[in-house]
């Protein structure tokens, strides 16, 4: 029997319910497919607050079969907030090199300093204090709220997203996560949030690789665009070369990157902006 035949007949009984059922067989379904088929991270095998903080960073746009390996190393040579504050951030970003979207990072590393100096490098369990935080959102606050202090959050991400326009928006378009959110919040286990989120995200990814992504129906889908020749490329070359020629000149720049000197130009004025980095005596190097 082919893969997708289950889930096809289990959204033709879905749909043969009244909507007072249906909310009950959604759950059964999402932890039934979770008991039979749960994916491994290292991540969830952990609830320590700092590591699940830096597992949601890193997974913030990024898969996590790219995340697996990172997160590992990552953990390792900063195992605490501490840890992670004090060290120096060329340091912290030679071991985030590969994950791209390299101001989360920094935006890490300055999260780190906030939780040693102001919480004595205990995260807060509230998800409004965790969100003041750089870098880190609604959604992503109550995320890690849900996985290391097992909290009864709403949130939504691609995975979760996925699945519910999958049950319960099959002939809709431009679904609004304002529409969602409603039978997130009705669905999120009271007694065990972290699993259910998990499960959720399980399924969601079941449905993609099964049925290709639910959520080109959402609002908010966007295609990524093309990272050949993008102005992401170029920012991720720049700081690749900074780490390893330590300071460079902008003909070196030049020299170095096949792209349009006023290009690269405009990206190394955007990292400066961003605090990636700083120029002294016409030299660029990683900031400090």
């Amino acid at each position: 029997m082919p893969a997708t035949e289950p889930i096809v007949n289990t959204l033709t009984y879905f749909n043969r319910l009244s909507d007072s059922d249906k909310l009950s067989f959604f759950r059964s379904t999402i932890w039934k497919h979770y008991k039979e088929h749960s994916r491994q991270f290292t991540w969830r095998q952990t609830t320590d607050p700092y590591h699940i903080f830096v597992s949601e960073v890193m997974l913030q746009q990024t898969q996590t079969f790219r995340v697996a390996p990172k997160y590992e190393a990552f953990i390792a040579a900063f195992p605490t907030f501490e840890a992670l504050a004090q060290a120096p951030f060329e340091h912290v970003l030679s071991y985030w090199k590969g994950l791209g979207y390299n101001r989360r990072a920094l935006n890490l590393q300055r999260a780190a300093q906030i939780v040693v100096n102001q919480y004595n490098g205990i995260l807060p369990d509230d998800p409004l204090l965790i969100d003041l935080l750089p870098g880190i959102g609604a959604a992503t606050a109550s995320s890690i709220c849900a996985f290391a202090f097992n909290k009864s959050t709403v949130f939504i991400e691609t995975n979760i997203r996925a699945v519910f326009i999958h049950f319960f928006f099959q002939s809709s378009s431009k679904v609004h996560d304002n529409e969602i959110r409603p039978l997130v919040a009705q669905t999120v286990s009271q007694e065990n949030p972290r699993h259910w989120y998990y499960a959720l995200m399980d399924y969601g990814a079941m449905l993609k690789k099964n049925f290709g992504n639910p959520s080109r129906k959402s609002k908010h889908h966007a295609k990524q665009s093309s990272f050949e020749g993008s102005d992401r490329q170029i920012r991720g070359l720049i700081l690749h070369h900074l780490l390893e020629k330590k300071h460079l000149s902008i003909n070196e720049f030049l020299q170095l990157i096949n792209q349009e000197p006023a290009r690269i130009e405009r990206q190394l004025a955007a990292l400066l902006k961003d605090g990636l980095i700083k120029t002294e005596k016409d030299l660029f190097s990683i900031n400090s």
